[in-house]
């Protein structure tokens, strides 16, 4: 159908535009431990469209960032609550479109009501330049004006982008020469934004992303040279580790001067999607800023002490004595989170302890060339599909999750599901999170992984094969090919 003849957009009366205060500054986060919510609706939504959508919070404190998974009903609308500790930068991912931009805090609503019909304009080949349909989104609640606003086409206001753009530009360069071009970038950048028509609490969060960006693309100079070169057929990708670390080693320990780094302890700065980035790469840098900026108070430091506890919590190790002691010196929300993550916690490793569905197997001291044949004559007269990944494997836990659907539907096709990792995997972590993978499970020395990585070319996490009965490879796969492919490429070699 076209543009000129679809039916009037009619829109809630609660989506409205709000009105910005030009000279209003932005306000500091509230620093607070609760339940945020979201609520809203997609506009034009029918039968057919994608369930789902994707809320990732850009979670400072946490050294982390959390995805969350939002079931769209069946009228459009949705509701999702999430726990924060602060005023959190919220991203919405959905089928076809960039990410929405907001902001959820601690004990309050926001509320969204997303325009499909303007999504599909913007990327339409014919409709693109048209006349738009209203706003992209419609939001209510903290930060709402600023939220509206960074929604907005602002063409020019990302240094990241222009430098990713133009990456081939880069081809050659040396870091000294690197460095200049990014920072005169940022400066045009700065430039476009001091030059907004928008309010000023929303020049000043993009203001905090160009410093914050950066910073991120000085501390990947080597990183941005490499993929330069490679662009631009100056080496090959075999070549690009020695060439990596070429570069990499000729950057100075103050190529990005301390005094940079002073917006890490801006709290304004926690409301930009690239904080939780930098803190996550700098924490460890705490100790030699503190001594630039002759404190070890503020926001940055604050954070930088609840990262490492956060993390240990997440990779199933809980809290000790000592570590309960100090985060009770720790600011209300920060010290609210860890208590509540770290009792989940240690109710979910009681709760493991009767999970069944699971096996732990030992591989045994066999050499090198039998250990493969070794831990498959166990399940001889079976399909396999063989699992290579790793506990930090994002990509791996998420395929581990779509699966468990897949599994139940072919339980009667006779299918072992055979998981194997190595120590880079975490003893603690691996032996906690099994229980929520029904299978087979083997955690190998580092010795044997290399030999099954060369053995079998796992190039990365997760690596797939799919065995026959008679123990043939039918199928690999590096990467999770989703739950489609995979029941396919099973069901192949299953009904054989």
């Amino acid at each position: 159908m076209k543009g000129n003849n679809l039916p009037k957009l009619v829109l809630p009366k609660e989506a409205v535009i709000h009105k910005a205060d030009k000279e209003t500054a932005l306000p500091n986060p509230a620093i607070e431990y609760g339940k945020a919510t979201l609520k809203g609706k997609l506009l034009d939504f029918r039968l057919g469209m994608s369930k789902t959508m994707t809320l990732v919070s850009w979670e400072s404190a946490k050294g982390d960032i959390s995805e969350a998974l939002v079931d769209i009903q069946p009228d459009g609308s949705f509701s999702k609550e999430i726990s924060l500790a602060s005023t959190t930068p919220i991203s919405i991912y959905m089928s076809g479109s960039s990410p929405l931009q907001l902001f959820m805090e601690p004990g309050k609503t926001t509320e969204v009501y997303i325009n499909l019909r303007e999504i599909s304009r913007r990327r339409s080949k014919f409709h693109s330049e048209g006349k738009p349909y209203g706003e992209i989104i419609y939001i209510n609640g903290p930060l709402a004006t600023v939220a509206q606003e960074l929604n907005q086409d602002m063409p020019g206001t990302n240094v990241q982008d222009k430098v990713y753009k133009d990456m081939k530009a880069f081809a050659g360069m040396d870091i000294d020469t690197y460095k200049s071009k990014v920072l005169e970038l940022s400066a045009e950048v700065q430039t476009e934004i001091d030059k907004l028509p928008c309010s000023l609490a929303t020049r000043q969060v993009l203001t905090i992303n160009n410093k914050l960006s950066t910073i991120g693309l000085l501390r990947l100079a080597a990183n941005s040279l490499t993929s330069a070169a490679i662009q631009t057929n100056q080496i090959t990708r075999e070549e690009a580790q020695e060439y990596f670390m070429e570069r990499a080693q000729k950057i100075p320990a103050d190529y990005i001067p301390n005094a940079n780094f002073a917006i890490l302890n801006d709290l304004q700065a926690t409301l930009s999607s690239n904080y939780s980035n930098i803190v996550i790469g700098y924490y460890q840098k705490s100790g030699d800023l503190a001594k630039t900026w002759g404190t070890d108070n503020g926001i940055f430091f604050d954070i930088v002490r609840v990262i490492p506890l956060y993390q240990s919590i997440k990779n199933f190790t809980p809290l000790t004595e000592e570590q309960i002691n100090t985060i009770n010196t720790f600011p209300s929300a920060y010290r609210e989170m860890l208590t509540v993550a770290n009792d989940e916690l240690l109710a979910k490793i009681e709760a493991n302890k009767k999970k069944t569905g699971f096996t732990v197997n030992e591989a045994g001291e066999v050499s090198d060339e039998d250990l493969f044949a070794s831990i498959i004559s166990k399940f001889s007269g079976k399909v396999l599909l063989v699992d290579f990944w790793a506990t930090w494997c994002g990509p791996c836990r998420m395929a581990n999750k779509e699966m468990i659907p897949m599994k139940e539907e072919l339980k009667d096709k006779d299918i072992v599901y055979l998981y194997i990792t190595g120590e880079t995997s975490p003893l603690k972590t691996w032996e906690n999170m099994i229980p929520d993978i029904h299978g087979e499970h083997y955690r190998v020395t580092a010795a044997q992984w290399n030999f099954l990585g060369k053995s079998f070319n796992v190039s990365g996490v997760p690596t797939y094969l799919i065995i026959d009965r008679e123990g043939n490879i039918k199928y690999r796969q590096v990467g999770f090919p989703g739950v489609k492919t995979m029941k396919e490429e099973l069901l192949k070699v299953a009904d054989q």
